[in-house]
């Protein structure tokens, strides 16, 4: 649970001085869309090699591997994009912290499952909810930090030291996962399973909806609801905050109605969550299509990974690629979306969210449970 929190938090604190990259840098949309496809595309490079990477040196080592490439990542981008008025550095950075953060992703993943597995009932939500309620910390610190006219250097750089070396110390608790056979052949295969690549359809759908909100949540709400910078982060901690009561419920849910059933629901809530946000017209409005948008996108990801880890023996070279299919909604959806915004308006851009919940509702039946111990 702690790295689920620590890995939040420092996601939310990189998304919460985005704003600060556009305006330090002197970024259009499509320019900071670019930009952001640097940390999605370290991650996206990286993904592949994490199973193995857990196999071979355990998930643990592999989380503070990550934890430590997230801070030095953090620290570079932070001093790139304000001291050193850099956007190679700054590019650099952020690559190096998406390399971290995707290892420390599928890492964490499989070690929740492992815990998923031991308990014999549904709780990778709440891992989950322990992310959310990171980055709702995370994103309040950044909303104080941008108040007080904090540069990001200083903010980034401490926060990812102290975040470090909380990691380190805790990954000594973590359970060995369980010794398997045939992994190399695991590792292979699990690309041309079907269930695989759909459950990886599904989580890459539910990702554009989650990791859209994270980039241009805050600036669709500053330049289509004409607020404050403050407010427009602040209304970012409003999506995190719902996608973590939506985690927390979610186990309940779960058990008692099945997978299957709950994604469908969700995908339909994130889905008018977005359409209310973008044509409700006023800040009432769209505070209700944040929350109902951040409820919907809670479970599709955490859900996604329990599926795709059910099987011991495969649970590590498949998890790798779900998060690999996953990771490419980060990797296309910030070029995407912010080339749109130019064109029509960051607001009016997030409708691509409320489409892709249409292959994410058809694709939830792969999550179905299949593996009994």
């Amino acid at each position: 649970m702690t790295v689920f929190i620590l890995n939040g938090a420092l996601f939310a604190s990189l998304v919460s001085r985005i704003p600060n990259l556009r305006e330090n840098l002197s970024l259009s949309n499509r320019d900071l869309g670019f930009l952001l496809l640097f940390a999605a595309a370290g991650s996206l490079l990286a993904l592949p090699s994490a199973g193995r990477l857990i196999q071979r040196f355990s998930a643990g080592a592999v989380v503070g591997a990550g934890a430590i490439l997230c801070a030095l990542g953090l620290s570079l981008a932070g001093f790139g994009a304000s001291i050193g008025s850099s956007l190679p550095l700054a590019a650099g950075g952020l690559f190096c912290y998406g390399v971290g953060t995707g290892v420390w992703d599928v890492a964490m993943n499989v070690e929740g499952a492992e815990v998923e597995r031991g308990l014999g009932r549904s709780v990778m939500p709440r891992f989950h909810a322990g992310w959310s309620v990171g980055s709702i910390g995370g994103a309040g610190v950044g909303v104080v930090m941008t108040w007080l006219g904090v540069p990001m250097t200083g903010h980034l750089a401490a926060l990812g030291a102290l975040v470090g070396v909380l990691v380190l110390r805790s990954i000594g608790d973590f359970l060995p996962a369980t010794e398997q056979r045939a992994v190399t052949r695991a590792a292979g295969s699990a690309w041309l399973e079907p269930r695989t690549l759909a459950i990886g359809v599904m989580v890459l759908c539910f990702a554009v909806a989650e990791g859209s909100a994270n980039d241009w949540l805050s600036l669709a709400l500053i330049d289509g609801y004409d607020t404050a910078h403050w407010l427009g982060v602040a209304g970012f901690a409003l999506f995190v905050t719902a996608m973590t009561v939506g985690r927390v419920a979610g186990p309940v849910v779960l058990d008692r109605f099945g997978r299957t059933r709950v994604l469908l629901i969700s995908a339909v809530l994130a889905a008018s969550g977005v359409l209310l946000l973008v044509f409700g017209g006023s800040p009432l409005v769209a505070g209700l299509g944040i929350l109902t948008w951040g409820v919907g996108a809670s479970l599709g990801f955490p859900v996604g990974m329990s599926a795709a880890a059910e099987d011991p023996a495969r649970a590590a070279a498949r998890v790798s690629v779900v998060s690999t299919i996953g990771y490419g909604a980060f990797l296309a959806g910030p070029p995407l979306l912010g080339s749109l915004g130019d064109r029509v308006g960051t607001l009016d851009a997030l409708l691509v969210v409320a489409l892709l919940m249409g292959p994410a509702a058809l694709s939830v039946v792969a999550a179905r449970p299949t593996y009994t111990v």
